[in-house]
């Protein structure tokens, strides 16, 4: 009788065991799914972030360029009526006018040089080493003077000759 009776609480509790295991691996199972698309939203809302600042970076470098078009447009617009005012004035003005841009180049770039050199020579009578004085004298400024005027000289005159 105890083999029936044992038999019977154990099948009951093996039995009850086995139909709550289900429901128990569901609750977990439940559990990690909401881990997971929580997770997931996170991801998701930081794609969005990335997003929206890539569209925002976009549309300030579309402005930057509208802005620098706009800047060139009434640049080329102030020269041609130049231009055209000289011509209209004739022999002389035009001479002078088409002198101002090279004589103000070479008096720019000759001041700018001797008072680099002028430096560099003090610098180096000084006892500095001739890379030092190399590099005080190569300047942000004297390199963007430098390559501003080349880069009009020479590479807005081949862009010109191209139609470019």
């Amino acid at each position: 009788m105890f083999d029936v009776l044992s038999g019977g609480i154990l099948g009951s509790v093996f039995g009850g065991i086995f139909r709550m295991a289900p429901e128990v691996l569901k609750f977990f199972d439940k559990k990690n799914e909401r881990q997971h698309e929580l997770l997931m939203f996170s991801r998701q809302c930081e794609l969005e972030t990335l997003r929206g600042q890539q569209k925002l970076a976009e549309i300030g470098a579309q402005r930057e360029a509208a802005i620098d078009v706009g800047v060139m447009d009434a640049f080329q617009s102030a020269i041609e009526q130049q231009a055209t005012m000289v011509k209209a004035a004739g022999g002389w003005a035009a001479s002078l006018s088409a002198s101002v841009r090279p004589v103000v180049t070479y008096w720019v770039l000759f001041v700018w040089s001797f008072i680099h050199v002028w430096f560099a020579w003090n610098a180096w009578l000084a006892g500095a080493l001739p890379i030092e004085v190399f590099k005080t004298m190569m300047t942000p400024d004297f390199s963007a003077l430098l390559a501003g005027t080349i880069n009009f000289w020479f590479l807005d005159r081949t862009l010109a000759k191209r139609g470019l």
